[in-house]
């Protein structure tokens, strides 16, 4: 890591209860937590902003919540977002096969249309030279409502925030795990339709 986390003994006492949860849920805290932590009102904000994209009663499917977190983090080469979301989007369901077939989703039978388009979505938001076109948003239009467009826009911002903050300070996997990385963002304009 570029930074060094700050030791769950030194933070405020505020905080102490997300460690204790990350603690039981995955059975350590989470270095990328840790490193949220050294600005402790920036943890909040993003633990409350995560807290409410991926809530039960979110018009999105957890299982395709976490696809899409998943593929966002491939997209920005972030080893720890991809370890962490892999984990819990099996725990959601999804075969391994399908994990693993992912970075090419495109190409494989394993994704439903209602995946396919919400997948589209999200490379083009991601991808700085991608865009979202009419038809690519027409088609989103026929899978998800109004409500659901607007909070499915939020996750994908909301992972770019997560997987570019991590990837940019270099936080390593913590071994929940173990998938193959994406191919690089130009590569995945390219199969948008956008300039790599």
């Amino acid at each position: 890591m570029r930074i060094p986390p700050r030791p769950v003994a030194d933070c405020p006492w505020y905080l102490r209860p997300f460690f204790w949860n990350q603690k039981r849920k995955y059975g350590e805290v989470l270095q990328a937590a840790l490193l949220w932590a050294r600005a402790p009102r920036l943890f909040l904000g993003v633990a409350l902003l995560y807290g409410m994209i991926d809530r039960r009663s979110s018009p999105i499917d957890p299982a395709l919540r976490s696809l899409l977190t998943v593929r966002i983090s491939q997209i920005n080469h972030c080893p720890f977002c991809v370890d962490i979301n892999s984990m819990t989007l099996m725990k959601r369901g999804v075969s391994e096969e399908k994990v693993q077939a992912l970075v090419d989703w495109r190409e494989s039978p394993l994704f439903d249309a209602r995946e396919r388009a919400a997948l589209a979505y999200a490379e083009a938001v991601t991808v700085t030279d991608a865009e979202v076109g009419d038809e690519l948003f027409a088609e989103l239009r026929r899978h998800f409502d109004e409500d659901a467009i607007v909070e499915l826009t939020g996750l994908v911002a909301f992972q770019n925030l997560s997987s570019k903050f991590n990837a940019a300070l270099e936080v390593p996997p913590q071994g929940f795990c173990r998938l193959p990385s994406a191919p690089d963002a130009g590569a995945v304009a390219e199969k948008a339709g956008g300039s790599p």
